[in-house]
């Protein structure tokens, strides 16, 4: 099976949150970087305000799955770190799945546009 394309380490992390632009909206931030490849990453952040372990593993799911249905629609050589809001703890996929593409658009990363 294949790696999904994450950002892992701090520092990585770090080069997005200080190198990269931000737009938000109620439920989510998302900074965004040109990584220098051709391909996309995620890191995804969820502090324990959003909710217990379960929650915040459940939105980060839906995140993963966002960021994988919608892979050929945005535009490649990224990195994206997602910062969840409290208010999507109880959010549906669709929920999520809009604040995500809103975020895109705002940025100008979506291919068709």
């Amino acid at each position: 099976m294949k790696r999904f394309p994450s950002l892992k380490k701090n520092p990585e992390f770090r080069a997005v949150y200080e190198k990269g632009r931000s737009k938000a909206n109620r439920l989510l931030i998302l900074y965004c970087m040109e990584n220098g490849t051709a391909g996309n990453r995620i890191g995804i952040s969820v502090s324990k305000k959003v909710g217990n372990s379960v929650v915040r593993h459940h939105v980060t799911r839906l995140l993963r799955e966002t960021f994988r249905l919608h892979e050929t629609d945005i535009r490649k050589g990224y990195d994206f770190v997602v910062v969840v809001r409290a208010p999507a703890a109880g959010q549906s996929f669709s929920e999520i799945e809009k604040a995500y593409l809103h975020l895109m658009r705002l940025q100008g990363l979506m291919t068709g546009e």
